[in-house]
């Protein structure tokens, strides 16, 4: 049942945060109380330069439609150094420009970019998704990592009006940024980045089976 719902890609995403995970537990069960005490200093620090962490986070999720930035994880890091408002607010302006890159990218240059970007194969799934859900496949796919990117220079491609894009989008990326703020604020509060890291796995993955056992019905 499982193999029917996640596509090779799911998996290689998989190994590889199962991996990253394995590296972080290893020295915290090893170092915990040394690492617990740099975290509490490094919020600390963070909590005094916000404007500078908001920009650089914000910055990040803006490149990632060129960058294979970790987009969950950095919106989770918002909300963890800057709370539920401050990370909101950063995490939907970095991916609102960064769809909007996408977008001028896929109508101006069309599909050779797209197949750069992201690949054939991520464009033709989406091509079916958008076949079943329409212009919605916008608001489906924010969630799931190269579909998210491919969904915005798709968008671009198709023909889809800039405003009604942009609304969509938008939409969809004010819930996934308080998402994931509301899990990193909610870990600064039980001074558990491990707590964040977790969620920003979770919550693409979740978003991942679901938009793929869909496609298949």
């Amino acid at each position: 049942m499982l193999d029917q719902i996640l596509s090779q890609s799911t998996y290689r995403w998989v190994l590889l945060s199962t991996g990253v995970l394995a590296i972080i537990l290893v020295p915290f069960f090893l170092f915990g109380e040394q690492i617990e005490t740099w975290t509490e200093s490094f919020l600390e620090s963070a909590s005094n330069q916000s404007t500078w962490v908001a920009l650089v986070l914000g910055s990040l999720l803006a490149t990632d439609i060129l960058v294979p930035v970790p987009s969950s994880l950095t919106s989770t890091a918002a909300g963890f150094f800057l709370g539920l408002a401050g990370g909101t607010a950063t995490s939907l302006a970095g991916m609102t420009v960064s769809c909007v890159v996408g977008y001028w990218l896929g109508a101006r240059f069309g599909r050779p970019v797209a197949n750069r970007l992201v690949g054939e194969q991520e464009l033709a799934r989406l091509e079916k998704l958008s076949q079943r859900f329409g212009d919605w496949v916008i608001v489906v796919t924010r969630a799931v990592p190269v579909l998210a990117e491919a969904s915005a220079l798709f968008a671009g491609i198709s023909g889809m009006p800039m405003h009604q894009f942009l609304l969509l989008s938008t939409l969809s990326n004010l819930g996934i940024s308080a998402v994931y703020a509301a899990v990193g604020a909610f870990s600064a509060t039980v001074n558990s980045f491990l707590f964040a890291f977790g969620g920003s796995i979770l919550v693409p993955l979740v978003a991942m089976i679901l938009t793929k056992s869909r496609q298949n019905h």
